[in-house]
Formats: structure tokens, C-alpha cells, sequence
């Protein structure tokens, strides 16, 4: 999706009215090391860090439509315990959400919790009761969706076989959608699809168009022949297949299969990614863009959501910067944000690796720059550059400095291969970046002592270490100038 089609969408989507109706649950993940096989089993002990709690399922895709912008009301389902009550706290921590629950005393609140270690799920233990709801609950959850469906462009119906998505609940969304004259989105774990009727769409991925067709989908040919299956054995008025790496493919009544091929990204989690693209989707048609502008923003969101960990949110900001990044080259693209600076150390920790962390003016790029650059990379996996930026140079050596601007210096650097990320700053010193970006190793100049370098103190107050890299005599800024200005004197 080009940056100008992405900015206009952007600009239709606040305010829009987006019904999310399904099972809410509860996401745990625990975070910890694990340094140990426990004595008493064969099994990894972790040592506990740290915890983050979040509406996952239809609340996942309700966090994603608040996220990019749009009003979104939250039907569903939740027990009379205290998960119930957590879920009902999440909802009213997201300012776009409406909060639509019934409470059913009889039944627990899904709760899922993952137990992370670097990058890898160690366990996931569920607590959740999947029989179908019935009687009051069933008539309180139809007479919710008929409240909270009138305004609303696009109904997403997400199941998740936990027992809310009820014959009577769907006809209820039908009902209430032609009544609205609002689309009406499928995205449901169900082996059949039958049972939703005529619906606008529905998203299965490859593994579920394949289990509910009974045909293989690992190629474009094989999935053009289960879609052709499924409008068979379903009333929707089209089938949209996610296929992960391979994109998605759409078929329509009527016309023949399209693909659409996404850009390759790196992976770290896709936990919630499905939640992520059906939330992007039914925003984009809500806000009235045509469904292959819709598939391409879905693609975008989904892109950025699967490198992050756990079932994360997507900006608009964010999307933004992924499309402007996407037609960036390689160098280009290393140059970043204080904020995409904390959102990348994020995806580094979590596969487990060592984040340094140096800074300087980088005026002209010398062999002692080089050199000084790989010794810091190799203190660590990943590094960060912070810059200066003209103001900070010209403050710090005067003058007639930098010789080369910030753009230009920014370049050359995030050309190096041992520079991982490189992120301009405006202070006199790179502290706020420090503080932020949290490095395992903070590097300088052998010219400094451990005392002088700033930071240096916080850094090892997290358990990090400061390092002083060999400095290549005869090599600087100051000096090269000092050569071309008695050249041209001469």
C-alpha cells in the first residue's frame, strides 16, 4: 500500500463505528530466564521477571480497531470471578472501546497464560469452559448486539469455539446488520462455515479453509480450487484466506481468484496476528475503502504485528512508518526514531540478545570510526548508534561544523555492517536515549575513563557494563579538517 492511499484511509478511519462481537478472553504471559532443569522433573525452571495481562480474542480485536483509531463496542462474555473482573478493568483502560459484556456466573472467564522464556513459549495453560450458551445469557448477549450494532459499518464476528457465537447470536448480527446496513465479517476456529449464512466475508487461514474443505491449500492453484469449494458449501458472498508468508487470496461470486502477495518481514511472534488483520480489515471497509485497499492495510497492520511479541497492538503511526520503510533501502532503513529505537531493543530482548549502545558526532567517517564501530558490535549483538544532530555538533565543536549534515552523516553510518540502528538526538548528550533504549553494553573512546562516560552510571545500575574501545592513532575529524584546510592553503 503506497504512503498517500495509507495516509488517506488513516484520515477516514477515526470515529468509525466497529461492532466486535465474539469470545473475550484474558491473556497472561509471564516472562522470565531459564538458567535450569528442575531436579525434581526433566522440565526448565523460569525465574519469573515480569507480566503483562491483555484482552486477547474479540477483545484483541477490539484493542486493534481502538488502536488504529476507530470506536469499537465489545460483546461477549464473561464469568462472575475475578479474570471477569479484570477483563471488565482492560476494557475500561481502552478509551475507544464500549464494553458490551454479559456476565454469566455459571461459566469462568477464558483465561490463557503463556509462559515465556527469550523468544520461545514454554507452556500455555488454559482456564476455560467451551459449552454453548444458553438460555438468559443467550437472550441478554442477542438483545446486547442489537444495542450495540446500530451506528456501526462493519460487525466482525470472532470465534473462538468457546461457546458465545450461537445460531441465535448470528442470526442476530444478520438481522441487526441488513437492519444497519452494515458488512458483516467472519472469523471463526468452527470446522464449518456454513452455519453463518450470507455474510459479506469470512477469513479463514490456509489450515482452516483446508480442515473445512477438505482439500489441500499449500499452493495458489490448490487454495483457488478450496475457495471454489467453499462458496460452494457456503452462503458468503466471498472467502478471504490468510496464508501467512504467501499473502492472501480472495475470492469473490462471481469473479475469479486474486492474490495478493505480502512483503517478506521478520518474525518474532504471531500470537494475535489473525486478530490484528481482521481488525484492519473491518475498519478499512467501515471507513468505505474498496476491499482491495482494505486487504492491503490488513497486510500492512499484520506485517507490523508480527514483529512485536505477544498479542500486540498496531498505531497508525506505526503503519506509517512501515510503509515508508518498506521503499527505503537497506542503509536507509536502519536510520530510526527514538521510539522505533524502543520498539526494536523490545524484539531484540525478546530473542535473547545483548543490545550496545555508543554515540558520537560521526562527522567525516574515518578508518578510526571503523575500526572503534567493530569493536563495539563485537561487545554485543545488536548496536545502536545515537548521532548528534547539526545543532548538538555545531554546539559541541563549534563553528563551521559538521562538514557533512545529519542526513548525510545518519547515511554512511547505517551503511557500516556493524551499525544495527542509528538514532539521531538533539541534547548536548545522549542520556534520554540511554535511559530509553536500556543497553546491555554502553561503549566510548579509550580517551575516556569508565567516570566520564555519561550514562555510564545508569547502565550498570541494571547490571550492564561499560566498555572503552582502542582508539587508532593519527585518525580523527579534527585532523582530517586540519589536512584539506592546509591543502587548500597551499
Amino acid at each position: 500500500m503506497d504512503l498517500s492511499a495509507l495516509q488517506h484511509l488513516l484520515g477516514l478511519a477515526p470515529g468509525r463505528r466497529v461492532v466486535c462481537v465474539g469470545d473475550v478472553m484474558v491473556d497472561r504471559f509471564v516472562y522470565g530466564e531459564v538458567s535450569r532443569i528442575s531436579p525434581e522433573a526433566p522440565i526448565p525452571v523460569l525465574t519469573r521477571s515480569r507480566e503483562t495481562v491483555m484482552l486477547g480474542a474479540a477483545g484483541n480485536v477490539a484493542r486493534n480497531v481502538a488502536a488504529l483509531g476507530g470506536s469499537v463496542a465489545l460483546v461477549g462474555l464473561i464469568g462472575g470471578d475475578a479474570e471477569g473482573h479484570e477483563a471488565m478493568r482492560l476494557v475500561g483502560e481502552e478509551s475507544g472501546i464500549e464494553g458490551y459484556l454479559v456476565t454469566d456466573s455459571g461459566r469462568p472467564t477464558t483465561l490463557k497464560t503463556r509462559y515465556v522464556s527469550g523468544q520461545q513459549q514454554l507452556l500455555r495453560v488454559d482456564l476455560e469452559e467451551s459449552r454453548p450458551v444458553t438460555g438468559d445469557c443467550e437472550q441478554r448477549l442477542v438483545r446486547t448486539v442489537r444495542d450495540a450494532i446500530d451506528g456501526a459499518g462493519v460487525s466482525l464476528l470472532s470465534y473462538y469455539c468457546k461457546g458465545v457465537v450461537t445460531d441465535a447470536l448470528i442470526a442476530a448480527c444478520l438481522e441487526a446488520a441488513r437492519v444497519g446496513k452494515a458488512k458483516v465479517v467472519v472469523d471463526s476456529k468452527a470446522r464449518s462455515f456454513a452455519r453463518y449464512g450470507a455474510v459479506d466475508l469470512i477469513k479463514p487461514n490456509a489450515l482452516e479453509l483446508a480442515h473445512a474443505t477438505d482439500m489441500p491449500t499449500g499452493t495458489d492453484a490448490q487454495v483457488e480450487a478450496a475457495l471454489a469449494r467453499a462458496l460452494e458449501l457456503w452462503d458468503a458472498k466471498a472467502v478471504l484466506v490468510t496464508r501467512a508468508a504467501k499473502g492472501i487470496s480472495l475470492a469473490v461470486r462471481g469473479e475469479p481468484v486474486r492474490h495478493f502477495p505480502t512483503v517478506s518481514r521478520e518474525v518474532f511472534d504471531v500470537s494475535g496476528a489473525g486478530d490484528t488483520t481482521l481488525a484492519a480489515l473491518g475498519l478499512a471497509l467501515a471507513a468505505g475503502a474498496p476491499l482491495d485497499d482494505a486487504i492491503a492495510f490488513a497486510q500492512l497492520a499484520a506485517g507490523v504485528a508480527v514483529g512485536k511479541v505477544g498479542t500486540a497492538t498496531v498505531s497508525a503511526e506505526e503503519l506509517v512508518e512501515a510503509a515508508i520503510t518498506a521503499h527505503l533501502a537497506p542503509a536507509e532503513a536502519k536510520v530510526a526514531t527514538a521510539q522505533r529505537m524502543v520498539d526494536e531493543v523490545a524484539r531484540w530482548r525478546a530473542k535473547g540478545l545483548r543490545v550496545g549502545f555508543t554515540n558520537g558526532c560521526f562527522d567525516i567517517l574515518h578508518k578510526g570510526h571503523v575500526a572503534y564501530l567493530g569493536q563495539a558490535r563485537a561487545w554485543c549483538d545488536r548496536l545502536i548508534v545515537g548521532l548528534n544532530s547539526d545543532a548538538s555538533v555545531r554546539a559541541l565543536k563549534g563553528e563551521g561544523r559538521p562538514v557533512n549534515d545529519l542526513e548525510s552523516r545518519a547515511i554512511v553510518l547505517a551503511g557500516l555492517g556493524s551499525v544495527d540502528l542509528v538514532v539521531p538526538f538533539e541534547e548536548s548528550t545522549p542520556l534520554k536515549l540511554i535511559e530509553a533504549a536500556r543497553p546491555d553494553v554502553l561503549v566510548k573512546g579509550a580517551d575516556y575513563s569508565e567516570e566520564q562516560v555519561v550514562g555510564g552510571d545508569l547502565v550498570k545500575s541494571w547490571g550492564g557494563e561499560v566498555r572503552l574501545a582502542e582508539i587508532v592513532e593519527g585518525y580523527s575529524t579534527t585532523a582530517a579538517i586540519g589536512r584539506m584546510t592546509r591543502k587548500e592553503q597551499a
